[in-house]
This record gives structure tokens, C-alpha cells and sequence, in this order.
């Protein structure tokens, strides 16, 4: 769990009117759902979004022991006997920040049920070991997001909770845009960026065949990076590209004759 007071300038460059849109829902007080694969930005814009509305962001990456009390807070022993602490959702609601909850479907299933209180008209967080009823901050807003390619019977979310929701659908960015952003992230020079837009292209098209994601635009951010270093090109991509991606090693050797193939 972090939490970022916007000190640092985040960079982001929108694919559409996603800043519009979420500009719109935090005027109007309503939670958003951000859905996309791995690695398309999701978080990066959250990040941003919490600076220019210059709103304190609290980032819970959500997994499988996370529970409801990890949200909201829990007592705890101190030198001077028992206190309660506020957990990053409660911190966010009373102090009127974004509590962003990253992938999710990964959490346990009790924090839907403690999130739906805030995500209508009500906007409250009942607190049961405290017995108080939390009334949300006016700039207060709740965001989550999930990678639907890993949605499962188990591991999904349920209609009754999208529904409390406007949503936002990410992916990765068009060529041109993504060898931008590549550039910006990285300074690495705008052949070899081209090139490797069109690699990170190529290896997404073996999704769902020998992949289960494709390389993500974080991934050839990395690559660019090792290939600012000393690293050759190719040991760049196979460090961050083929070997992240799969253990199976017909596929990396498939990937390796990819990067071969556009360097």
C-alpha cells in the first residue's frame, strides 16, 4: 500500500478522452472502473489524473490475503495501550483522496462489500469495529481496475459491483503513440524505438497461442532502457521481453527469432 502526494511531475499521454471522462466523473462524485491488460498504463494514469486534480492518492495493490480491515483499519497496541489506525481507504474518504485499488478481482471477496456503501448516493464507510459511520470527503473518489484476460469463474467481478461503477476500457497504444511515449520514458533514438514498437506488436500477436499476454508498453519501456546500457539489443529484449513473458522455451526461442527478425 503507497500513498503519492503528487511532489513528482507524472507524465501521461491519453489514447482518447479518458481525461475527460474521468474529469467528469470526479466533478460528479462517482467511482470509476478502469479495465485493460497488463502494463497499458492504467496506474500511470491514475497517477496523473491525482495530480492535475491535486487530490492525495492512495494505491492498494489488491491479492489474495488482502481483506476488508487491511482497507479500513484495525486496533492496534501501543506503548500507551490500544488505538485504532485508519486503513488507505478510510484515510481517503475522510481526507478526500483517490483510493485506487489495483487489480481488483485479486482482493478477497469481502472488500466489494465494504466498498458498496461508497460507490452510490450514500457515499458512507461503516466502520463496524469502531461502530462509526464515515461520511466521504467531497473530493473523495474511489477508482479500481482489473485485467479482464485473467477473469475467472472465481475471480471475477460481479455484475452487481461493475454496475456501481462508470468504466474506462485501456489498451495498448497505437503504434505512433507508443513509440512517443517509448521516446519521452527512455530518450532512446527513434529508429531503434520504432523497431521496437513493431517487435512488441509481432510478440502481441501470439497471444492466446503460445502467450498469455502480449508485451506490454511497460516491457518495452524496460527493453529501451537496457538498451540505453551496455547490454546489446538483444540481450536488452530477451531480458525484457521474451524471458517476462513465458518459461516455456519453444516460445522464447520464438521471440528470440523475433527480435533477431526487427534488429
Amino acid at each position: 500500500m503507497s500513498q503519492i502526494n503528487n511532489r513528482q511531475a507524472i507524465h501521461y499521454q491519453a489514447q482518447d478522452r479518458e481525461c475527460e471522462i474521468f474529469n467528469a466523473a470526479a466533478n460528479n462524485k462517482l467511482p470509476v472502473l478502469l479495465k485493460g491488460p497488463t502494463g497499458c498504463g492504467k496506474t500511470r494514469f491514475v497517477e496523473y489524473m491525482a495530480q492535475q486534480l491535486k487530490r492525495p492518492l492512495f494505491t492498494v495493490a489488491c491479492h489474495d490475503d488482502l481483506s476488508a480491515t487491511d482497507l479500513v483499519g484495525r486496533h492496534l497496541i501501543g506503548a500507551n495501550g490500544t488505538h485504532w489506525q485508519d486503513g488507505p481507504l478510510t484515510r481517503a474518504v475522510r481526507e478526500g483522496g483517490i483510493c485506487y485499488l489495483d487489480e481488483v478481482v485479486e482482493a478477497r471477496k469481502d472488500t466489494t462489500v465494504v466498498i458498496h456503501p461508497l460507490t452510490d448516493h450514500r457515499r458512507l464507510l461503516p466502520i463496524d469495529r469502531t461502530g462509526e459511520l464515515v461520511e466521504a470527503h467531497p473530493d473523495f473518489m474511489l477508482v479500481v481496475s482489473y485485467n479482464p484476460g485473467y477473469q475467472n469463474l472465481i475471480k471475477g467481478l460481479k455484475p452487481s459491483t461493475r454496475q456501481r461503477f462508470i468504466a474506462l476500457e485501456f489498451d495498448y497504444p497505437q503504434a505512433k503513440l507508443e513509440a512517443s511515449i517509448i521516446c519521452q520514458e527512455t530518450g532512446l533514438d527513434t529508429q531503434r524505438t520504432e523497431q521496437l514498437v513493431l517487435l512488441g506488436e509481432e510478440i502481441r500477436r501470439l497471444k492466446d497461442h503460445d502467450l498469455e499476454e502480449g508485451a506490454s508498453t511497460r516491457l518495452l519501456i524496460y527493453a529501451a532502457n537496457l538498451m540505453q546500457s551496455s547490454l546489446s539489443t538483444t540481450e536488452a529484449c530477451m531480458a525484457a521481453l521474451a524471458q517476462p513473458l513465458s518459461d516455456d522455451r519453444d516460445t522464447i526461442k520464438a521471440i528470440e527469432r523475433l527480435i533477431n527478425a526487427h534488429f
